[in-house]
């Protein structure tokens, strides 16, 4: 292990399955409604699913290619592999624990029961086989393995059954194995019909279905076993920079194999036999620590369906109205002028999304809208704002769209979306190979007259710290600035020239951006902190990201707290730096926030020698986003904007500790003193916005 990297930094994919225990503890904790508890249990599982895919999938490649290598934090690829399994073995049967004995119990006790076919009855028995032979067996092929039938390459995470078998078939040929792979149109969780339920709510699990009736795939063979597997892949998406002449269609082929890729994990259930369980890591080329054998569903995260089956408020967290601004105008020419009169704020999902899309819906029927541009990373498959967007192309606007395909596990939403938008005769850019675009903006370029002055044209602009996804908009925090500051609307427009055309990177008279100028621009701000506070100064820096692993900006932080420079960092997920380390990070703090929203939003404040900087970004303190995507960091002009970003994004997060975790020099995390009297952050801000 390299020594001087040892002490300075802690290890990502740790920290990454740290987050995860503590979205798991929600599950355990019992002031939270039961339906959410299982949310959060299936959000795990979820999140796991992307990690193995996603991160583990990397460092499996890089140990295949460079066995040498280092991760940022020291260890030898192969040592960090070994780290990682231990920890994320020991995670997965703590998920399975919570499950068996705490959200099984909850959910019977709210009369949420789960029939196994070994607890059916007679009746129960005569409609699982009728569903069975109705909805199942006619879209299941099965495959027996033998020479001319290899075993078969599974999609990543879909629900597998492997059955061991006896048996001669009609050729004549001796079988001992079928494996049987379940469509993901089948629903994994199915609701009794009412007369045949002893309880509130019944519920069969398909696994159940399969495990009883498998043998009726294979007739004629005895069935020795049935047994859940479940493949994860490396669902990394290699296109070509050299060669690529069009990044949809080279993508479009890309998402195809993504379901093919290598195996990087194997999920089976409890109770499989020991030489079917080596058989399966052999055909999939894994080793024994890449499996996880399972005390339950092999795919925790498909049992969210359950909530929506259910679907009782009073065992979900109580509804949520997002308010509106008290002098939001509504969809038209007069939203214009109250964004002229002066910038407005919104927090989501405190405020309502609302507006963002008024702003787009207003620009699309407006005679004098006469452009808008806007970047896409994420909207999701249902979206009245990309609606809006085509409305406005239809009716003969130029619209611009930056749709970046690359955008993690939405590609083929996003291919979709770029169909639509060019069949109506709009611009869509796809952003720049290489560099993801990962900036939230919205520019609107509208013809007005003002008095006796000649018409003009006048430019407004959105700019948030997340995307303009409507559904996470009421999940996640984020902020979002709507302004007609001429400086800031100009440089929005600079950055959608150097993206959608070609031409040199122009210095921004208000924004930062990546890959240019955001990181420059960040350690010259946290040095000028570090400068006064060796001035004998006030110096401050709170900040709040989801992520904080870049080593550069690390380093500088560490250099400030030496000079005496206050720091309180939220951090949601991974996070490196050690704080609170004797001579390194004694002024340094972090603290995590983990409750009803994902918190979301990037904010970087600076005391600044009096002056207050606040910026509101898109980029996560990363190496990826300070320098192989296209962010921006924006200032927060407008003082009382920048007064409840101040409260809402940090303050309330150190005031009110009751969802907040506190981090130690050794990267272990802790529930924040009080935790248990304290007042939920998050909590705070809904009562706020429902008393006005």
């Amino acid at each position: 292990m390299n020594s001087h990297a040892e002490p300075r930094l802690l290890n990502r994919e740790l920290g990454t399955l740290a987050f995860n225990r503590r979205v798991l503890a929600q599950a355990l904790d019992a002031t939270i409604p039961p339906l959410e508890r299982l949310r959060y249990l299936c959000i795990v599982a979820s999140n796991l699913d992307e990690f193995f895919e996603t991160r583990v999938a990397q460092l499996q490649d890089l140990e295949e290619h460079d066995a040498a290598a280092t991760t940022p934090d020291g260890l030898r690829i192969g040592e960090a592999l070994r780290l990682i399994a231990d920890d994320a073995h020991a995670l997965v049967a703590e998920k399975y624990r919570v499950l068996q004995q705490s959200i099984y119990p909850l959910l019977e006790s709210i009369g949420v029961h789960f029939v196994t076919s070994g607890q059916w009855t007679a009746a129960q028995q005569r409609w699982a086989r009728a569903y069975f032979e109705r909805e199942v067996l006619p879209v299941l092929t099965p495959i027996g393995l033998d020479p001319a039938h290899p075993f078969p390459k599974v999609l990543n995470k879909s629900l597998n059954f492997a059955v061991q078998l006896e048996g001669a078939d009609a050729f004549g040929r001796n079988v001992d194995l079928g494996i049987i792979q379940a469509p993901r149109a089948l629903p994994r969780v199915l609701a009794l019909p009412r007369e045949l339920r002893d309880r509130r709510y019944g519920f069969v699990l398909l696994s159940s279905l399969m495990q009883a009736f498998a043998g009726d795939l294979f007739p004629g063979l005895k069935v020795l076993g049935v047994h859940q597997f479940r493949v994860t892949r490396n669902s990394e998406l290699f296109v070509d920079d050299d060669t690529i002449t069009n990044l949809r269609t080279a993508l479009q082929g890309e998402l195809r194999a993504r379901h093919y890729g290598d195996a990087v994990r194997l999920e089976v259930a409890a109770g499989c036999p020991q030489p079917l369980l080596e058989r399966l890591m052999r055909e999939n080329a894994l080793r024994a620590e890449d499996c996880y054998q399972v005390d339950g569903p092999v795919n925790l995260a498909r049992l969210q369906s359950i909530i929506d089956l259910v679907s009782d408020h009073e065992l979900q967290f109580p509804a949520h109205q997002p308010a509106l601004p008290a002098d939001w105008p509504g969809p038209g020419p007069a939203l214009f002028e109250r964004i002229r009169a002066g910038d407005l704020l919104l927090h989501h999902p405190y405020d309502s999304f609302g507006p963002v899309v008024d702003m787009v819906r207003a620009a699309a029927v407006d005679p004098d809208v006469l452009a808008i541009k806007q970047t896409i990373y994420r909207a999701g498959s249902n979206s009245a704002l990309m609606e809006a967007l085509i409305d406005a192309a239809r009716a003969g606007k130029e619209v611009t769209v930056v749709l970046e395909l690359m955008a993690r596990l939405d590609e083929e939403t996003n291919i979709n979306w770029a169909a639509r938008l060019e069949a109506e005769g709009a611009h869509v850019v796809y952003g720049v190979v290489g560099f993801k675009c990962h900036a939230k903006m919205l520019l609107i370029v509208r013809r007005e007259k003002s008095g006796r002055r000649a018409v003009q044209l006048r430019r407004y602009v959105h700019v948030g710290t997340g995307n303009y996804h409507m559904r996470t908009a009421a999940l996640y925090t984020d902020f979002g600035l709507m302004t007609a500051d001429e400086a800031i609307c100009a440089d929005v427009n600079q950055v959608f020239v150097e993206i959608t055309g070609s031409s040199q990177f122009a210095p921004l008279r208000r924004l930062w951006q990546s890959p240019f100028s955001l990181y420059d621009k960040l350690v010259h701000s946290i040095r000028n902190e570090a400068r006064v506070a060796r001035a004998g100064g006030r110096a401050r820096i709170w900040a709040r990201v989801n992520a904080l692993v870049e080593p550069g900006v690390i380093d500088e932080l560490y250099k400030a707290s030496k000079a005496g420079v206050e720091i309180r960092l939220l951090v949601r997920g991974p996070c490196m730096l050690r704080p609170g380390v004797a001579g390194l990070s004694d002024n340094i703090r972090v603290r995590s926030i983990i409750g009803r929203f994902l918190e979301h939003s990037r904010i970087f404040h600076f005391h600044a020698e009096g002056s207050s900087e606040v910026w509101l970004s898109s980029a996560d303190w990363m190496e990826r986003n300070l320098f192989r995507r296209v962010e921006i960091a924006v200032p927060v002009l407008d003082r009382k904007a920048r007064a409840k970003i101040i409260e809402e994004g940090l303050r309330v997060h150190w005031r009110c500790p009751g969802n907040a975790w506190d981090m130690d020099a050794a990267g272990n995390w802790r529930r924040a003193r009080a935790w248990r009297s304290g007042r939920s952050s998050q909590l705070a801000l809904i009562e706020a916005r429902a008393a006005g």
